[in-house]
């Protein structure tokens, strides 16, 4: 029967995680599989690349213009895959995607851009079907997307931290995959004194996002992680110029990206806060605990919780050259999940992923966003952003228990 057959396959996939599961009684537990069973479902087969989503145009402002295409695969999120899938033991998906993108990015990686198609292609340019009315009459229907020729500074760095933890993971470079990732810190380098776009792909004038730099220190950083800890090739002048670079980002963010509050800030010299900065920790650059951290939790709080509980990425001023409002975004919550988790805020992480939990449909799927206020999906779906975003928050919560078990055994 073809039915059982593909029952069979698809659990036996999940099988084969060597990392240990959350327990059948965990509330999590179910979450966390459909959640790798939904990233295994954007893989493609053939070329390994994982889309992230696969619809276009699904509303982010149901009524409004803030309509995506994003069939396609985003650096960004098929290496924040690759992160999950070697955390659950599936060493061989996440060294598809690393060859991916060896295939789609070495002929040209001084010209890398923030995503591609499925077989690595770069052309995807953005139109609108006009003939096509939209879900609940949201204007424009597109297809392609134009934010792949934007510069994003922290899609490297998210890159380097990926492939790093596969190396971490015991899987050798290979001919092809350490000159690359060479030429990808070239190009960080490269465009150091450039203002970007950001992680939420603005389409206003561009800035010095410090979520951004932050992204850009880390690659650097796992470059020199590489080469010491790994033995890669480099020479002595490669390396003191990673080193210098390093430093001086790292000055420069805890000088331009700290508010006189003490708070990070979305841009240099804003007061402005962004959900993205919940990610700096998991860079290494500063720890959960910092006071900097602290007190950006504080702010985005203030600025970007919902009455619900939920987090906004940022606050649409107009600054991002669209107009309307945006729902919340679900991986901007489980980020603060994390925080509070890493911080020993363990009831207000419970307490926000209950709130979470509600944002799911009958098939434990998320899309981009939950609108709060009409209690209805919003953005494309299943979005592969937010499924990853619960697997490392699931992640995170089970260390942080199982370190106060461990603590509690030893008292």
């Amino acid at each position: 029967d073809v039915l059982e057959a593909t029952v069979r396959r698809w659990r036996g996939w999940l099988e084969e995680s060597t990392r240990q599961a959350p327990r059948a009684d965990d509330p999590l537990a179910d979450r966390v599989q459909r959640s790798l069973l939904m990233l295994k479902g954007l893989t493609h087969r053939a070329t390994g690349g994982i889309v992230a989503a696969p619809t276009t145009s699904l509303p982010e402002d149901i009524g409004g213009v803030r309509n995506w295409d994003y069939r396609y695969v985003w650096l960004r999120d098929t290496a924040l895959a690759l992160e999950a899938l070697l955390a659950y033991g599936h060493v061989e998906g996440a060294t598809a995607w690393r060859d991916w993108l060896l295939r789609a990015i070495a002929g040209e990686p001084h010209e890398v851009q923030v995503m591609y198609t499925l077989s690595g292609e770069r052309y995807m340019p953005e139109r609108e079907l006009e003939h096509l009315p939209g879900h609940a009459d949201s204007r424009p229907v597109v297809v392609g997307n134009g934010a792949a020729d934007q510069w994003q500074a922290d899609v490297i760095g998210t890159v380097m931290m990926a492939l790093c933890a596969l190396r971490d993971a015991g899987v050798p470079e290979d001919e092809w995959s350490w000159p690359l990732q060479k030429r990808l810190v070239e190009r960080v380098v490269a465009h150091r004194e450039d203002p970007d776009h950001g992680l939420w792909e603005m389409r206003g004038e561009p800035a010095f996002f410090t979520h951004g730099r932050v992204k850009m220190w880390a690659a650097l950083d796992r470059a020199l992680h590489a080469v010491a800890t790994h033995g890669v090739p480099a020479t002595e002048a490669e390396t003191a110029a990673w080193e210098r670079h390093r430093d001086e980002l790292r000055e420069e963010i805890l000088t331009r990206g700290v508010h006189a509050d003490g708070y990070f800030t979305q841009t240099y010299g804003s007061d402005a806060v962004d959900a993205s900065l919940l990610q700096i920790p998991h860079t290494g650059f500063l720890p959960p605990d910092d006071p900097r951290m602290l007190a950006t939790v504080r702010r985005i709080e203030e600025e970007l919780v919902t009455d619900t509980g939920l987090v906004l990425r940022y606050r649409p001023d107009g600054s991002d050259g669209l107009p309307g409002e945006e729902a919340p975004f679900l991986a901007c919550a489980f980020w603060l999940v994390e925080q509070y988790a890493r911080t020993g805020r363990l009831d207000d992480a419970d307490a926000l992923m209950e709130r979470l939990d509600a944002c799911a449909n009958d098939l434990d799927l998320m899309a981009e966003e939950y609108d709060d206020g009409q209690d209805r999906m919003a953005g494309n779906f299943p979005q592969a952003f937010s499924h990853l975003a619960l697997l490392r928050t699931a992640d995170a919560l089970a260390q942080v228990r199982a370190a106060d078990g461990a603590g509690e055994a030893g008292d």
